[in-house]
């Protein structure tokens, strides 16, 4: 097991299944991810989300994630509501507790079906009896449209920011297993704490790395559009190997 300053600042590209065990036991202040759905995910653009087909990964992840989380402390994730059933009894399993609902509201429709779509949901989830913060957030948080530059189901920084301020402490460590294109890092760095991000996919591993270094050196995000091209998913015959 490396020292666990080898990690802080760091995109690590890997399975976050293999490369968490590498994570000290109770070395993490927050957990902020955005796993997979399970829900063959379809959107506009073609693009789809690795591993988005099958479950093996879930109670691995978050058993490991429960692990490296200091005592009495929380984990905010994004989920796949159709399969609110799988996730719910996961996060008991593993000894998460779920402690808040939370619901970003959108200013369009990311989907038509029965209904449209017009939000995204998560889970605030506790290890342990944390306290209760001075300033609650509210349950119902702001979004703005990414326009999904850099990943298919791209989250924006200003979804993120108010739950890192909340539930952690200015220099304190922000971890990220499904890390996409990077935002945690990005809002992380913004609300000055450190961060550890894994992501699987090569392309968007190597997009997070670049909006963190730009970020880092206090160049203007909008540059990264035309310097790096947007990330492209690997096709199905391209993930078995």
């Amino acid at each position: 097991m490396k020292p666990l300053n080898s990690f802080i600042n760091q995109v690590i590209h890997g399975d976050c299944v293999n490369f968490l065990p590498e994570i000290p036991s109770e070395s993490i202040d927050l957990v902020v991810t955005d796993p997979p759905y399970l829900v063959n995910y379809q959107p506009r653009d073609r693009r789809t989300c690795f591993n988005d087909t099958n479950a093996r990964w879930l109670r691995p992840a978050f058993s490991e994630m429960y692990r490296v989380l200091k005592p009495d402390s929380f984990l905010v994730t994004f989920y796949g509501w159709p399969w609110i059933d799988l996730f719910m009894k996961v996060w008991k399993e593993v000894g998460l507790r779920p402690i808040s609902h939370l619901v970003w509201r959108k200013s369009h429709s990311s989907r038509e079906g029965y209904t449209k779509s017009y939000h995204e949901v998560g889970f605030l989830l506790a290890k342990g009896r944390p306290q209760k913060p001075q300033n609650p957030i509210p349950d119902v948080l702001p979004w703005e449209y990414t326009g999904n530059k850099y990943h298919t189901n791209e989250k924006p920084a200003i979804a993120l920011k108010p739950i890192i301020e909340t539930y952690s402490m200015p220099g304190e460590i922000v971890l990220d297993p499904f890390a996409g294109s990077g935002t945690t890092g990005v809002a992380a760095k913004k609300c000055d704490r450190k961060f550890i991000l894994i992501e699987k996919v090569p392309e968007y591993s190597q997009v997070a790395r670049r909006r963190v270094d730009l970020l880092e050196s206090k160049v203007c995000e909008s540059r990264l559009s035309p310097e790096y091209p947007i990330a492209k998913l690997p096709n199905q015959e391209e993930q078995r190997k």
